[in-house]
């Protein structure tokens, strides 16, 4: 329901319905009308992606010649993430084919 001094937003506290807009703060009953749509749904959070297990994939991985920071060694496996906002360009990861140090490159 909407505000009928404002026009914001009104939300159910305590059997009645509240501007929360600190310059009006009306506050109304609930009529039987506004029953059917007072309701606050909670939106739940969805459940994180699962991880990239490289172990099982390792030998499908694409693999670059690359210097390990930690081993020196000049061969890695690298995949990709969106690790940013949508708009900026993904990060590349490397995982070294020796050690399994992994690191990345933005």
């Amino acid at each position: 329901m909407f505000c009928v001094k404002c026009g914001s937003l009104m939300y159910p506290e305590g059997g009645k319905l509240v501007c929360r807009r600190e310059e009006c703060g009306s506050v109304r009953d609930l009529t039987g009308d506004d029953d059917v749509f007072a309701r606050v749904v909670t939106v739940s959070k969805q459940k994180p992606p699962e991880p990239l297990v490289l172990e099982e994939i390792a030998e499908t991985m694409p693999r670059s010649r690359i210097e390990c920071p930690k081993c020196a060694n000049f061969e890695a496996m690298w995949y990709m993430r969106q690790t940013r906002a949508a708009d900026e360009p993904e990060t590349r990861i490397y995982r070294c084919v020796k050690c399994s140090h992994t690191w990345r490159e933005y």
